[in-house]
This record gives structure tokens, sequence and C-alpha cells, in this order.
């Protein structure tokens, strides 16, 4: 039995707000879509990793840390969980689109963000535990 060519399977009738988010083309093939939902997922799992992180170095490091570091360790992590968050949404929504209307898919944004901001955080923690500690 033959399946229907996946570039012919027409848009199903969705809500306005929908198919304004979406912009039309033709509906891909679902594996694509559940695996760009799963990709959105792990880059979800990876803020609230960041967000949990954030927070346990406020609560948990006050006699490690001291006040001026230890807050800008926490708000670097939870101001990286948040543009890792806001990312994720915005390249799911990119990649569908693109899926969508047979275009390449986009490069992804959240690569240099997650290298860079985890890359500065580290750093700091270094030059602490080089220079801070004693």
């Amino acid at each position: 039995m033959n399946s229907p060519d996946p570039g012919k399977i027409p848009a199903p009738d969705r809500d306005r707000l929908s198919a304004s988010l979406l912009g039309g083309g033709c509906e891909p093939d679902p594996r694509f879509t559940l695996a760009n939902e799963r990709t959105f997922l792990a880059w979800i799992r990876t803020a609230l990793a960041f967000l949990a992180g954030g927070i346990a170095v406020e609560a948990f490091t006050g006699d490690v840390f001291s006040p001026g570091l230890r807050r800008a360790v926490a708000l670097s992590l939870l101001v990286l969980a948040m543009l890792v968050s806001a990312s994720a949404c915005l390249r799911w929504l990119k990649v569908e689109r693109a899926m969508r209307q047979r275009k390449p898919l986009p490069l992804p944004v959240l690569v240099p963000i997650l290298s860079l901001g985890g890359a500065l955080v580290a750093a700091g923690l270094i030059v602490f535990l080089i220079y801070g500690a004693s």
C-alpha cells in the first residue's frame, strides 16, 4: 500500500493563531514535527538546569562566595536560563515554519548563546578559585 507523498499533504484547517504562527505551507511528516518538539524539550530541560543552578547558587553557597560574587553567578545562570528558554521557543517555531515551507532549516542561535554564557560563568568561577579562595 502506497503512502501519500509527504510534500503533497495539504495543511489542515487551523485556528487563526496557529495559522498565523505556522505561516501556511504543507503539512510536514509527523516524525519531523515530533523530532522538532523533542529538540525543543531538550533545550527547555537545559534551561531548567540553569534555573536550578542559579537558585542553588543563591540558596546554598552563602559561606563559599562573597555576596556580590554569589549574586553575579546566580543572576548569570538565571539570565542564561531565560535566554535559552526564549530561544528554544523561537527556534522551534522557525524550524516548524521552514519544514512547512520546504526551506532550509535555520542556523541555531542557541548554540553560541549557550556556549558563550556557559564559558563566561565558568571563567568567573575559575578566576574566583584562583584568586579569591585564599
